[in-house]
């Protein structure tokens, strides 16, 4: 069965309604992502995420975006309240891993199974601010080596991780959520550093791309360009489930239903649409068709690494990653 090729998250609020209920089990979206909207309390939540299932009518996945810091939408009193990722940058690999374990922990216990993140863009100076402190520093290499543990802590609590934001967000200066920013580095300048740890970490089952142009390749985003897919497919080499970034976002130009068009032409595998009403999803879901046989291909294939949590000690990690964090680690409900 194809499925549509979208990631959905139009949902009006923490309950399903009857006519959100009857819209996804006729446009049988691949997976959803959640909000803030969508969430109160954990029961509530869990009562959400049973009734996408079971609208479509299988175990889809459902993603959200917890990174911790301002990007994070399971807050106190419910759950923890992460800092922002490069706050912890300096503290190594096995203090990001249990971060995202514990992450990860809080996630599948309210049935959400994907996480947007790891951010593996690289930090620079002028990076914008909507961005930079989400991100895990400014080497590639300590990047893609933080970025791998979190990306492992969060499969070993049984959650696919998303990559973000591919081939690399680090030298916007413009907030993607309001303009498309240009960014100007010569190829062999992103393939030292931007691209670096994207190629490290290609193994990973997700990946979400970038609404970024790169003048030195084309004049179109990233998310919407052949030849950036081509790079992401060819040159970086990831050849997992791509989704693009929220085509709601300002970075793209036309209807909601030409950016879809345009997404799945350049060559993405999933459509991300995040806030909208149903009329709207409705003309997305034309405009983006089913998944292609080469999506389903990626999509079983991360499936597969969609595993139960490992037997962890929660109680024992959490003492652990307190230990490792100056003060006692974040404060928890």
């Amino acid at each position: 069965m194809s499925h549509s090729a979208t990631i959905l998250g139009g949902i009006e609020g923490p309950d399903l309604t009857s006519a959100e209920r009857d819209f996804f089990r006729s446009a049988d979206p691949w997976g959803f992502i959640l909000f803030g909207r969508n969430i109160d309390n954990p029961e509530q939540l869990r009562r959400l995420t049973g009734d996408l299932r079971e609208a479509v009518g299988r175990d889809a996945v459902i993603t959200i975006d917890q990174e911790g810091g301002r990007v994070q939408r399971m807050r106190a009193p419910h759950w923890a309240e992460w800092v922002p990722p490069l706050d912890q940058a300096d503290l190594g690999a096995r203090a990001m891993w249990l971060r995202y374990r514990l992450i990860g922990a809080e996630l599948r216990a309210v049935g959400i199974d994907s996480d947007c993140a790891p951010t593996l863009d690289v930090a620079q100076a002028e990076t914008h601010p909507f961005l930079r402190n989400r991100c895990f520093g400014s080497d590639p290499a300590q990047v893609a080596h933080l970025g791998r543990a979190a990306a492992d802590g969060l499969l070993a609590a049984g959650v696919l991780p998303v990559v973000k934001h591919m081939p690399g967000h680090g030298r916007a200066v413009a907030d993607s959520h309001k303009d498309l920013p240009t960014v100007t580095a010569s190829l062999e300048e992103l393939e030292r550093v931007d691209f670096a740890p994207f190629r490290a970490l290609a193994d990973l089952p997700m990946a979400m791309t970038a609404h970024i142009r790169f003048a030195a390749l084309d004049d179109q985003p990233a998310t919407s360009s052949p030849r950036m897919i081509d790079l992401i497919r060819n040159r970086i080499g990831f050849d997992g489930l791509l989704m693009s970034d929220d085509i709601t976002m300002n970075a793209l130009p036309g209807s909601h239903a030409e950016r879809a068009a345009a997404t799945m032409a350049a060559g993405c595998d999933l459509v991300l649409h995040c806030n909208s009403t149903i009329a709207e999803m409705e003309t997305v879901i034309a405009a983006t068709g089913p998944m292609t046989d080469a999506a389903l291909r990626r999509a079983a294939a991360a499936l597969a690494m969609r595993q139960a949590p490992d037997a962890a000690d929660l109680v024992a990690l959490m003492a652990e990653y307190r230990d490792l964090v100056p003060g006692g680690g974040d404060a928890l409900a």
